[in-house]
């Protein structure tokens, strides 16, 4: 197929936007792009460059070094999917741990964060064919993105989703302050003042607090081949 199209998915955390988006991407042939990978590598690196922490965080300490960061994706076959690289390290399982998600919302409330891998971000979409999830994709990324998807379900389904992905992966953490971590975050990314979480206008809302991937998956594939056909 000739034609391709920017897919956009936006919405809140935990709403499976990664796990839909590698899914389409896989399905259509398409490049996948995480953003959200890239504002926790970002972050990541300012946790251990002492930048930020617990009630602490040198916003100009981390800007100052913004230049000292190279963020790349690298295609894992095995896993089918593109890994987060930090300078030149895999840090794909560091960047997924309950402390960086702790952080991640205050990192990228940073302007010059924003700036520099909206740009990055901007130009892994040039030439179509790409499926990107964030906060901002189909607001400030591509706000010119044929198919857009705002995704949305109940904080209390999507903190026992976050839950059950964490201790799956072996790290200890509680029920309530992984809720506690999904109502903090959707605060910061709703209010503030630099790209702030919002629908964008054409965009389509899906509440997946009751329906499975494979649901969403069929009911997404639909939208994007009515476009490309």
């Amino acid at each position: 197929m000739d034609k391709k199209i920017t897919i956009a998915i936006d919405g809140f955390s935990s709403t499976g936007k990664s796990t839909l988006a590698k899914q389409l991407a896989r399905q259509l042939g398409y490049v996948y792009v995480d953003t959200g990978a890239m504002y926790r590598a970002v972050t990541l690196y300012a946790m251990r460059s002492n930048f930020i922490s617990e009630g602490n965080f040198d916003k100009q300490a981390l800007i100052d070094s913004l230049d000292k960061i190279t963020l790349r994706f690298l295609y894992n076959p095995d896993l089918e999917f593109a890994e987060m690289y930090l300078n030149d390290e895999n840090v794909e399982k560091e960047i997924r741990t309950l402390g960086v998600s702790q952080l991640v919302s205050l990192v990228a409330e940073v302007p010059q964060v924003r700036a520099k891998l909206v740009e990055q971000q901007k130009h892994m979409g040039e030439s179509k064919g790409v499926v990107m999830d964030g906060r901002d994709i189909g607001t400030v990324v591509f706000p010119n993105a044929e198919l857009k998807i705002f995704m949305n379900s109940a904080p209390g389904v999507r903190a026992q989703r976050r839950f059950k992905e964490l201790v799956e992966l072996g790290q200890e953490v509680t029920y309530e302050d992984v809720y506690k971590n999904v109502i903090d975050r959707d605060y910061i990314d709703t209010h503030r003042e630099d790209s702030p979480l919002v629908k964008a206008d054409d965009a389509i809302e899906m509440d997946n607090s009751y329906i499975n991937k494979r649901e969403q998956l069929e009911k997404v594939l639909l939208l994007a081949r009515e476009i490309l056909n």
